[in-house]
């Protein structure tokens, strides 16, 4: 008699596809909550600003910095992680960028001093940038079926919707009831759950016979996201014509260009640059960018509409986002189905048209809006947001899965890049209108408005136009059942699901 292995069972003997599908449902949750850490991470602080500044008698680069540090390694060192992760082995980076994340958050926690706390914020980001882009790829690998897959991006996408609001509504309430530094404690005992699951449910992978580290993609990689989201952060507190913002710019241009040189020239690449010659591809890149730059700059700057104008509390405030995110969630989870109905180019058009809608919706409420009136809006983003995240499913199907990392990676620095270009521009734009507004007379309130309004029409201009480029680029010619099968861009047959998913033309 054979006996039922464990549902948990790492053996990396059992073939991916006979694995149970309660083992790969555990599998998804480990993944899903290493990246419900990193993405709650990345915004819990937002709200606790003030009081850290307060207690650690910070000046305002010593609070930039703290913010900062951990961007600046998350997004500098993501092409690395993912790279890593596909060398080295998927669950061993998983494990190990863990380890470091929530360590790194135990040391924060227990910092009394700026200099401590920026280190930890640092090294926070360097388990970060190791460890976000082993989740995608892992489920990349668990859930070789285009459909089960899409549904396990489905709730991956849920969770990190619902992290995005539950930052600032739990940063509020820690840092009114509790103290800062449990913003960062109650990381501890979710990464030491996870490093149990982790271990317990993914399978061991282990190094990739030969692959190479790809050294000088690395480290030109690095440099060029690590001055580029320098400038980004920067730019706007020290301005565009100082000559070390120029400099990071110059030096992200140049870094950028030596990587393309070296990827053409080596024979293990660590990105396959004909991969930016496929439509689909290019095209689901380009939708996610102009989606995360509206998403990112509707939570920063409304954030502020919130509390400095409408003169909400932060837990307040936190609550606003927690309809749109659960809505958002929601859809996503039945996001892969609609995709599979209609086709993924109208699924992801119509949900940033749907999210453009709510933006301008939002744009137009004055100083005496409501927490009600502010619902249509919320509640239309998240459903929008959610339809679209057929996108994330598109863009991992466009490379082999022996570079599931470094797609993974690709994905999560080309929407960290343009949620910080997001939120950089619309502040840019903001600034000039309020400045331009505050000179005819008007008052503060009034010309903080008015730059708010038109950074946010600015952002929902850009979702439209996200919502044309997915529509165009996502078409797929669905083949008839007595045609011959499509191939994908890098020579992998396409199975027919992949078909349904994406979409029939038209």
């Amino acid at each position: 008699m054979t006996t039922q292995p464990h549902l948990l069972d790492p053996r990396p003997g059992r073939e991916r596809g006979t694995r149970p599908l309660a083992a790969r449902s555990w599998i998804l949750l480990a993944v899903s909550l290493g990246t419900f850490m990193t993405y709650l991470d990345n915004n819990i602080i937002n709200v606790a600003i003030p009081t850290i500044q307060r207690d650690l008698y910070l000046s305002q680069s010593g609070i930039e910095w703290v913010v900062s540090a951990y961007l600046l390694l998350f997004a500098g060192l993501l092409l690395a992680g993912g790279r890593l992760a596909d060398v080295f082995g998927r669950r061993r980076l998983f494990t190990v960028g863990l380890t470091i994340f929530t360590v790194a958050s135990l040391a924060a926690g227990l910092s009394g001093q700026v200099d401590v706390l920026i280190a930890s914020r640092a090294l926070q980001g360097v388990g970060a940038a190791l460890l976000t882009p082993t989740t995608l790829a892992i489920i990349t690998t668990t859930f070789p079926d285009p459909r089960e897959r899409a549904a396990a991006v489905g709730a991956w996408s849920a969770v990190g919707a619902l992290a995005l609001a539950v930052g600032p509504l739990l940063g509020g309430i820690l840092s009114e009831d509790a103290n800062w530094h449990w913003i960062f404690f109650i990381n501890v005992p979710v990464g030491i759950v996870t490093l149990a699951l982790g271990s317990r449910a993914i399978p061991a992978d282990g190094p990739s016979k030969g692959r190479s580290i790809d050294r000088g993609g690395i480290v030109t990689s690095a440099v060029a996201l690590f001055a580029l989201t320098y400038a980004l952060i920067q730019g706007p507190q020290t301005g565009w014509s100082n000559a070390t913002i120029l400099g990071a710019i110059a030096l992200s241009i140049v870094a950028a260009a030596a990587f393309t040189v070296i990827e053409r020239r080596v024979t293990d690449p660590m990105v396959d640059l004909s991969i930016f010659t496929d439509r689909v591809f290019v095209g689901g890149m380009a939708a996610l960018m102009m989606w995360a730059f509206g998403l990112f700059g509707i939570y920063f700057f409304t954030s502020l509409y919130l509390q400095n104008v409408l003169g909400f509390s932060p837990v307040r405030a936190g609550l606003t986002f927690l309809p749109m995110a659960a809505l958002m969630a929601a859809a996503a989870a039945v996001s892969d189905r609609v995709a599979a109905r209609v086709g993924a180019h109208r699924s992801v058009g119509l949900g940033m048209a749907l999210m453009s809608g709510g933006v301008v919706s939002i744009s137009f409420l004055g100083a005496h809006a409501t927490f009600l009136d502010l619902m249509p809006g919320m509640a239309v983003i998240g459903i929008g947001g959610g339809l679209t995240i057929p996108l994330t499913s598109t863009i991992l199907g466009a490379l082999p899965e022996a570079r599931a990392g470094v797609a993974s990676a690709l994905f999560n620095a080309a929407r960290e890049m343009a949620g910080l270009l997001g939120v950089t521009v619309i502040g840019v734009v903001l600034a000039a209108r309020e400045h331009a507004v505050a000179r005819t007379g008007s008052t503060a309130l009034t010309a903080f408005l008015d730059g708010y309004r038109l950074g946010l029409l600015l952002a929902g201009a850009l979702v439209a136009a996200g919502a044309l480029v997915a529509w165009l680029a996502l078409r797929r010619t669905a083949p008839r059942r007595t045609a011959p099968r499509r191939t994908a861009p890098l020579s992998t047959p396409v199975p027919e699901t992949l078909s349904v998913t994406v979409g029939a033309e038209g």
